[in-house]
């Protein structure tokens, strides 16, 4: 089977399965390091019918409904052409086949994505943007934020998902050692501004 997915009949159907190794890592780096923002979700009043039958209608995170679709397509083509080598001999050229398996995929991928949003609930309530975390509290990891040196914190959403972002000070004078917690009050592009958790007469200069 390894010497066909290298094979030019094989070779999408080779690429679409290092792809969906690929998004599987980044999206189980992202569980295990906090949310990245990596995972849109398509909740559109638009075409909801269309959304709906492509297995996106659910707000599925849009990196586990494409790792859903990736294998779909993977499945179908490896089964078409293993199908076509039986009954005619040889393989379908590799243009033909990766039609035949993405419309076959994208049938598959729709019971398989309904399938992980009935499974997989909690979706729907935590994916969440970068700017609900304002007002949250946040703990500084490691060094001290100070005003053009941010320091790395962990900040634990509403629904209990833990989050990793760069954090300043808001005022220029205070600086917010390691192990404190501070609130986020406001955000520039990806860094976030903070108001340490401390009577102002005990802050760092």
């Amino acid at each position: 089977m390894l010497s066909q997915m290298l094979t030019p009949a094989y070779l999408p159907f080779a690429f679409s399965f290092v792809l969906m190794i690929g998004i599987g890592l980044i999206e189980a780096i992202g569980l295990g390091l906090g949310q990245f923002d990596l995972d849109g979700d398509f909740s559109g009043d638009g075409d909801g019918g269309m959304l709906s039958w492509l297995g996106l209608g659910g707000e599925l995170p849009i990196l586990i409904w494409l790792t859903s679709l990736l294998g779909c397509f993977t499945l179908a083509g490896i089964a078409l052409q293993q199908g076509m080598t039986a009954i005619g001999g040889a393989p379908l050229p590799w243009l033909g086949a990766s039609g035949g398996a993405l419309v076959a995929g994208a049938a598959l991928n729709t019971f398989a994505a309904n399938g992980l949003a009935r499974i997989l609930p909690g979706f729907e309530t935590t994916v969440i943007s970068t700017d609900d975390l304002l007002r949250q509290r946040g703990t500084i990891l490691e060094g001290t934020a100070r005003r053009g040196a941010p320091a790395r914190a962990k900040v634990v959403d509403r629904h209990g998902q833990a989050h990793f972002v760069m954090v300043e000070p808001h005022d220029d004078s205070d600086a917010i050692p390691s192990g404190e917690t501070a609130l986020l009050v406001r955000r520039e592009g990806q860094v976030f501004f903070a108001v340490p958790d401390r009577p102002a007469s005990l802050r760092l200069p």
